[in-house]
C-alpha cells in the first residue's frame, strides 16, 4: 500500500468537510434579507448595532466559557506566537462585512445587495496570489469567469431597473463587502491554525456594534419584535456561521472560499422571493443559474482531479 494514500484521503476528507461548512455558512448568512424585510425599523445603523451586538455577546459567552475570560483577553491582545496584527486585521474585515452588508440592505433590494458580492472571488483570487502565492487553478478561473458573468448580468439589469441615488448608494456600500471578505479569507488562510482566529468574528462584531452605537447616538431603541429577530440574526446569521467560516477558510484556498460564498446570493434571493415577496427578475434568475453552474462545475472538477491523483491500493 502506498504510504501517501492515507494522508491524501485525509486531506480530501478535510476538503469536503470545509466545503460543506461553507455551504452551511451561506445558508445561515442568506436569511438576513428576508428577516430584515419583516422588521419594523429600517435604519441601517440601528440594525447593525443590535445584530452585531448580539453576535459579539454570543461569541464572548461561548469562547469565554471554553477558554476563560482572562485567557480570552490575553489571546485577543497578545495571541500566542505573535500575530496580533493579523488577528485584528481579520477582525476589522469582519466589522466591515457586518456593517456594510446591513447598511446596503437598508438602502436597496436583497438581490442588489447580494449582487455587490460578485467581485469577491476575483478579489480573493488576486489577493491570495499576491500575498500568499496561492496558485489559482484554471478551473477556478473558469468558474470565477462564469460566476462573474452571471453576477454582471444581474448587476447590469438591476442597475438599469433601479432609480434614484438610494439604490446606487446601496450598491456602492455593498461593494465594500467583497473587498473586506477577500482580505479576510487571505488573512485567515495565512494564519492557518497557529493563531486563535476564532476570536476575529467576535472582535469584528464588537467593533461593528461600537461604531454604529456611536453613530446612532440615542436612536437605538427597537421594539420587542425587532429585538427578538435581531437576536436571531446575531446568533444564527453571524456568530455561528462566523465560527464555521474561520475553520473552513483556514483549509481552503481564498478563491474557493469566496466562490462558495456566492451561494449566499442564490439562497438569499430565493428566501426574499418566498418570504418577503421580493420577486426576482428574469435576469436575476439567469444570473443565479450561472452561479450555480460555476460552483457545481468547480467542485466536480476538483473532486475528479483529487480522485485521479489518489494512488490505488497495491496488493
Amino acid at each position: 500500500m502506498d504510504s501517501r494514500a492515507d494522508p491524501q484521503r485525509a486531506a480530501a476528507r478535510t476538503h469536503r468537510q470545509a466545503v460543506a461548512a461553507m455551504v452551511v455558512c451561506t445558508l445561515l448568512w442568506s436569511i438576513a434579507g428576508v428577516i430584515t424585510r419583516h422588521l419594523h425599523r429600517h435604519d441601517g445603523s440601528v440594525l447593525v448595532f443590535w445584530r452585531s451586538g448580539f453576535a459579539a455577546l454570543a461569541l464572548l459567552l461561548v469562547l469565554g466559557a471554553r477558554r476563560g475570560p482572562v485567557a480570552l483577553v490575553r489571546q485577543a491582545l497578545a495571541p500566542p506566537g505573535g500575530g496580533a496584527a493579523l488577528l485584528w486585521l481579520s477582525g476589522l474585515c469582519w466589522a466591515v462585512m457586518y456593517t456594510a452588508f446591513m447598511v446596503a440592505l437598508s438602502l436597496t433590494t436583497v438581490a442588489q445587495t447580494l449582487v455587490a458580492e460578485s467581485l469577491g472571488p476575483l478579489f480573493a483570487a488576486l489577493m491570495g496570489l499576491l500575498f500568499l502565492g496561492v496558485p489559482v487553478r484554471a478551473r477556478t478561473w473558469g468558474a470565477i469567469a462564469v460566476a462573474m458573468l452571471g453576477m454582471g448580468w444581474m448587476f447590469w439589469h438591476n442597475l438599469h431597473a433601479s432609480s434614484g441615488s438610494r439604490e446606487v448608494a446601496g450598491l456602492l456600500i455593498g461593494l465594500l463587502v467583497p473587498v473586506a471578505a477577500a482580505g479576510n479569507w487571505v488573512a485567515l488562510r495565512h494564519a492557518g491554525g497557529r493563531l486563535p482566529m476564532q476570536l476575529a468574528p467576535m472582535l469584528g462584531a464588537a467593533l461593528s456594534a461600537a461604531l454604529m452605537g456611536l453613530f446612532s447616538g440615542a436612536r437605538l431603541a427597537v421594539d420587542a419584535h425587532d429585538l427578538s429577530w435581531l437576536a436571531v440574526l446575531g446568533v444564527f446569521q453571524l456568530a455561528l456561521p462566523g465560527a464555521f467560516a474561520v475553520w473552513a477558510a483556514q483549509r481552503l484556498a481564498p478563491a474557493e472560499v469566496a466562490l462558495l460564498g456566492l451561494l449566499e446570493v442564490v439562497f438569499g434571493t430565493l428566501w426574499a422571493w418566498l418570504g418577503a415577496s421580493e420577486v426576482p427578475s428574469t435576469s436575476t434568475l439567469l444570473g443565479g443559474g450561472l452561479i450555480l453552474v460555476a460552483l457545481v462545475g468547480n467542485e466536480l472538477l476538483a473532486s475528479a482531479g483529487a480522485a485521479a491523483r489518489r494512488p490505488t491500493r497495491s496488493a
